[in-house]
């Protein structure tokens, strides 16, 4: 069965009821409630749904409750099996890896260590959608910068990680996006999880894979320095924003 192909748009967020263990790379830990987004259909009739458009992703969410993940299409074996939801509650978010949809199999980015897996997964296990955003992220020049198709639409300053704890430059894309209960802590109000990790530290303060994120702050002086343990950290107005127009699957370019 193919795959449905629509434009990604963001839709009201729901709270899920479970908490969850985040570390956030940032120095503090906690019980955060998740925020599921999905893609959207809207405005998918004013777009070939055959063709990406200009600037634009291809975001695969799991249609069933484990996607199989494959070295190579056409395998009889898998190499991983990934459950959707996941253990937060989310839903399973893959980034296709280039323009190509293909009818039956679609290379993606994976969501597990090291940084940079591929694989493949059946067309028939997701629903395609695309999304023009993007985000870059400079790290010398600490500065984020969210792209919608060529137009800059936000442009932030930034926290990174420390020398000992670098954020890991490569290609990521937004697996989660979390609420902490407190928008006081040092995540901010909102923590956008990647499917990288960082390379130097395995597992930080409740998280197993020492994820690394985007979050907002507690300590505004934290922003245009070299602080974290491999997170980004942004302006709460600015993560604020983010979470209205960011879908899951959003691709981030950290660059040194």
């Amino acid at each position: 069965m193919r795959a449905r192909k629509t434009f990604g748009l963001v839709v009201g967020a729901g709270f899920l009821a479970a908490g969850v263990m985040w570390a956030g790379c940032g120095g503090g830990t906690g019980r955060l409630a998740g925020v599921a987004q999905r893609p959207a259909a809207e405005d998918a009739e004013n777009h070939d749904r055959d063709r990406l458009r200009p600037g634009g992703s291809w975001i695969a969410t799991a249609a069933v409750g484990e996607v199989e993940v494959f070295a190579d299409p056409g395998d009889d074996q898998p190499v991983r099996r990934l459950a959707s939801p996941d253990e937060n509650g989310t839903p399973l978010v893959f980034l296709v890896d280039g323009s190509d949809a293909g009818e039956a199999w679609l290379p993606v980015l994976l969501p597990v260590r090291p940084n940079g897996t591929t694989g493949w997964v059946r067309a028939g296990d997701v629903d395609l959608s695309q999304t023009p955003y993007r985000i870059e992220v400079e790290l010398a020049a600490h500065r984020l910068t969210v792209w919608r198709d060529r137009e800059v639409v936000i442009e932030s300053p930034i926290g990174v990680g420390r020398d000992n704890t670098p954020t890991p430059g490569g290609r990521y894309y937004v697996k989660e996006l979390i609420q902490p209960p407190t928008p006081d802590t040092v995540y901010g109000p909102y923590v956008f999880g990647l499917s990288g990790f960082s390379q130097v530290i395995t597992s930080f303060a409740g998280d197993p894979d020492a994820t690394i994120g985007i979050h907002g702050n507690n300590d505004p002086s934290s922003i245009g320095r070299n602080v974290s343990h491999g997170c980004i950290r942004l302006p709460n107005d600015v993560v604020t924003r983010m979470t209205r127009i960011i879908p899951l699957g959003t691709p981030v370019e950290i660059r040194a």
